[in-house]
């Protein structure tokens, strides 16, 4: 992926250095230096891609010459601690080819050095690391004084300022962003996440107590010394603005606990005296908002920036949810439905059931489906029924493989969102009150990104259907927003999985869905698909030969070998490509310098593209078989059925691919597919790598990995779904969680006021800085406290009528349907949440009654928070269960066999609950011994505690208890 790294240092003779011998390294050439008539002789060095002098306008030609213009500014330099020269280092993204990378390197360093007057000595670097990886990377010698055709000048102080380094980096980034962006690439660089500097942050990871040892070996101690003076610079701009720690801790995830922010800090400052500094400063900035404790009694925090993403994600959605004016009527349906048809494309009822949910007139619309439920070929009947109603259907994901799925699959014209983006940016592409938008794979989009887009497409009036599996692989960016967003309006489901062919497999796709991995695998694991190694060597060797023998008994059969880290991808790799080689499966090789390292490919080879390439038609993720391949060419044949042919020079992004990370695999469907499982996995990851396949899976393991099955079932069943900032305080104030202050809230006052009102604040300024517009408030808190009050009379009246053994009036039930509505319209599920308070707390409907509805609005709130908190439920649940068999026991003990049985049927019906909430089984796992209960691996904590039900009524019964 793309990574972030732009520094810059001075070149001086206070630390023994030259001018003319750092340009003759970077540049892998032999320089003669005047000033001490010395030969610095580079030749021999590997990995220069491209040298270049540039020169602005008047500056003397003769400096094009590098040997020239170094020599003219060793001599320009009289003292003897001169600074030189600036270095400028910046890395390029892997995702470009050799010729883009020099291109961008060109314009940035044109733009912002050479035209402002710099001589610039441009030299990129095509390094490969250890792992085989290239490291492309661009160092820029720079002059320090003005240049005028007789020669140099006056040293430039403004190229001096802090202010330009900052300028520089953020320009870098927007430079290579929209060059990423411009052709379809799913990658991005931030310049203001310091956790994502690549090369400059580093050192920080390798270096620890070790490096006293060592911190005499030449080049290591530089490194040392680098890594504490990037520490030491970090450190610096966190105590001057703790935002950027914020920013960069809320990049990958929406909370975070005190231990996470003391850990970044730490890794971003140089000793303790820096360390308690830079935290304090983070802990003490008004951009921190505490949340409260989560499900493990840890105490949260947010930034102000991440609540207000937040606010404006669900305001846009809120926006488009109310509008109604995309609507698709039965006769454009029907037709659609024809079409397909004719095409023997026979949607299933849950299909028919989304497609009416999408075609709907609301401009917001939710698809939750499980892997391998047909939802493009649904979609590509929505298509026809929106096309039909003279709508305009467009396509997004967040990977470049996923938007093409989804266009392959449904015909919906399909890019990335950050293409789609870039193009919004640009002023193309614009969407209008005719275009629905369909984002495939939504619940891999991260909340920053997802606000954006809806944010414009709200603006826009468009409609937007959302798309996705909130199981599946989670954002890799901060926030679950296609989760919270379907919790808040609802959706349509579809769960009947089609890509399986047997029933059984179908049935474990679910399982796997349902956060019930465990069953899933011991299902597999019945049929001879789960095969333990004494070791992971092992277990790779197994899988290999078992992939080998399936290959040449069904070669036309579609297969692919997942597992979770790039290492053991590559290793899987060669061992696969071993096995065709020795097959005779492969033609002649083929040496390709590949973006990945050097590569050897032939005919035969099963390929992988890693970068989206509009013009080959090909994107990240893309597989295919090589037709032929030299080291200057290539031709492909897609899986898809489509010749690619390329020149290796113009394209290098590809590698082998036999085997794929599991993330690369999302949206993909193959006959047979191979997991080595890795400690690494978790629910997510298992339920992707393990509903790829039509026909059959094998998943290997091995004991150093897992001791057991059992420890096998833990790790992929692990849940790491992200969260929202919202989920811990659902209904704190909007200026609470806004941090706003007194001051702010008086502008807001001032703004609000009508023109006569306004004299009394005449001599009032508000602060310079913009605050964002605060949508109209409503007395929102008195019209829940009436709503409440009306639902617990009316829920009192049946109630009532109930216990005196009389049939509920129809305007009763009327009046509670009312009563549940206006709650809903102020607050979605709020009606479910009260309903589950009054029926916990029967006393308090007579309080609410009264007029006393406090207590009630306080413990409505708290099934809310339940309700979102698998944590919080799974405690519940503890409680309910321990309260219950205590007060059976206390009936058994009392003769009272009825009493008894009414509780063990409550029992009963709280463990059947847990199959439809599987996080809180998951959770349940670890307190299995406040259950009372000692489950096996393969059991399910709901059928255990039923089982024990059982055994404990059958032992009471033979007892006459």
């Amino acid at each position: 992926m793309a990574i972030f790294h732009f520094s810059a240092k001075v070149i001086g003779r206070s630390s023994g250095r030259s001018a003319v011998a750092a340009a003759a390294y970077r540049a892998g050439e032999q320089l003669h230096d005047e000033r001490i008539d010395r030969t610095h002789d580079f030749t021999n060095k590997a990995g220069v891609l491209h040298c270049e002098v540039m020169l602005p306008k008047g500056a003397p030609k003769a400096f094009a010459d590098r040997a020239t213009l170094w020599n003219a500014v060793e001599a320009a330099e009289k003292r003897k601690d001169a600074q030189l020269s600036r270095e400028v280092e910046f890395a390029l993204p892997r995702e470009l080819s050799k010729k883009d990378n020099i291109r961008l390197a060109r314009e940035f360093v044109k733009a912002e050095f050479v035209e402002k007057g710099m001589i610039a000595d441009l030299n990129v670097h095509w390094d490969i690391g250890e792992d085989g990886r290239v490291k492309p990377h661009a160092h820029v010698m720079l002059t320090m004084r003005e240049v005028t055709k007789n020669g140099f000048g006056a040293k430039v102080r403004d190229w001096n300022k802090t202010v330009r380094l900052e300028q520089w980096r953020e320009r870098w980034a927007d430079h290579v962003n929209r060059a990423l962006a411009e052709r379809d690439i799913d990658a991005r660089i931030d310049h203001r996440s310091l956790e994502a500097q690549g090369i400059a942050l580093e050192p920080q990871d390798k270096i620890g107590p070790a490096a006293s040892r060592i911190s005499g070996r030449g080049l290591e101690a530089e490194r040392i010394e680098e890594h504490r003076a990037i520490a030491q610079r970090n450190g610096e701009r966190i105590i001057a603005n703790p935002s950027l720690a914020l920013d960069a801790i809320t990049h990958q995830q929406a909370t975070f606990t005190k231990r996470d922010l003391a850990a970044f800090v730490h890794r971003h400052s140089d000793g303790k005296e820096q360390f308690d500094a830079a935290y304090s400063a983070v802990r003490s900035s008004t951009n921190l908002i505490a949340l409260g404790e989560d499900g493990r009694g840890r105490d949260r925090f947010t930034s102000r920036a991440m609540i207000e993403t937040e606010k404006r994600l669900h305001r846009a959605a809120d926006a488009m949810a109310q509008r109604d004016r995309h609507s698709v009527n039965d006769v454009q349906r029907n037709a659609a439905f024809a079409k397909a048809s004719k095409r023997s494309l026979v949607l299933s009822g849950e299909q028919k059931s989304a497609l009416e949910h999408v075609t709907n007139s609301k401009g917001l619309a939710v698809v939750v489906g499980y892997a391998g439920t047909g939802k493009s070929a649904m979609f590509g009947v929505a298509r026809e029924a929106w096309e039909g109603a003279g709508y305009t259907v467009r396509g997004a994901a967040l990977s470049g493989i996923a938007a093409e799925g989804l266009e392959n699959g449904s015909g919906i014209a399909s890019r990335t969102i950050a293409s789609l983006e870039y193009q919004w940016g640009k002023g193309s592409e614009q969407l209008t009150a005719k275009d629905v938008l369909v984002i495939d794979e939504a619940g891999m989009v991260g909340t920053r990104q997802m606000e954006r887009v809806l944010t414009h497409v709200a603006k826009a009036g468009s409609k937007v259907v959302l798309v996705g599996d909130q199981q599946q692989l989670q954002a890799i960016e901060a926030g679950a927003a296609f989760r919270a967003i379907h919790e808040r309006h609802g959706g349509v489901e579809i769960s009947e999985v089609r890509r399986q062919l047997s029933a059984w497999q179908q049935d474990t796709t679910r399982h796997l869905a349902t956060g019930r991995t465990g069953e899933a695998i011991h299902r597999y694991e019945e049929r001879g698909m789960v095969h333990a190694a004494d070791t992971r060597e092992a277990a790779r060797t197994e899988l290999i030969g078992r992939w080998n023998q399936e290959r040449q008994s069904s070669p036309d059969d579609s297969r692919i070998i997942l597992t979770h880290t790039n290492d053991e991808v590559r290793e899987l790799n060669q061992m696969a490509r071993g096995k065709m080689r020795a097959a005779g499966a492969l033609g002649t090789d083929a040496t390709i310098k590949a973006a990945r390292g050097e590569r050897q490919f032939a005919s035969g080879d099963r390929i992988i593209f890693l970068r989206n390439e509009r013009g080959l038609g090909v994107k990240n993720g893309t597989l295919g078989t090589v037709a032929k391949a030299s080291a200057q060419h290539m031709a492909v044949r897609t899986d898809d059925g489509r010749e690619v042919a390329f020149d290796t020079k113009d394209y290098a992004h590809i590698d082998y691919g036999y085997a794929a990370t599991i993330h690369k695999a999302q949206g993909m469907t193959v006959d047979r597919a191979y997991l080595l499982a890795t400690p690494g996995m978790d629910s997510h990851s298992a339920y992707v790598a393990m509903s790829r396949h039509r026909d059959g899976m094998a998943l290997h393991y091995g004991r150093d990995d897992f001791a057991n099955q059992s420890k096998l079932v833990r790790t992929l069943s692990r849940e790491r779904g992200k969260d929202m900032a919202g989920d811990y305080k659902p209904e704190q104030a909007f200026a609470e969680l806004r941090g706003i202050t007194f001051r702010e809230r008086i502008v807001e006052m001032v703004r609000q006021l009508p023109e006569k009102a306004k004299s009394i604040f005449g001599n009032f300024r508000p602060q310079a800085r913009q605050l964002e517009p605060l949508p109209i408030q409503t007395n929102t808190q008195n019209d829940q406290r009436r709503a409440v009050e009306r639902y617990a009379r009316a829920l009192g009246d049946i109630g009532t009528m109930q216990t005196q053994g009389l049939p509920v009036l129809p305007h009763q039930k009327d009046a509670l349907e009312k009563a549940g509505k206006a709650l809903e319209a102020i607050r979605p599920h709020a009606a479910t949440d009260l309903a589950k308070a009054l029926d916990r707390r029967p006393e308090l409907i007579a309080e609410a009654v009264g007029g006393r509805s406090q207590e009630a609005m306080r413990a409505m709130q708290q099934e809310a928070a339940v309700r979102t908190d698998p944590a919080l439920r799974s405690e519940r649940f503890v409680s309910d269960w321990q309260g219950l068999s205590t007060e059976r026991k206390q009936l058994q003990q009392q003769g009272d066999r009825a009493g008894a049985a009414r509780v063990s049927a409550k029992l009963t019906e709280l463990a059947k609950g847990l199959e439809r909430d599987p996080q809180v089984e998951g959770l349940l796992r670890g307190k299995t011994h406040e259950l009372g209960i000692d489950p096996k691996p393969e059991r399910s904590i709901a059928n255990e505690l039923t089982a024990t039900l059982t055994r404990e009524r059958t032992r009471a019964f033979d007892m006459g208890i």
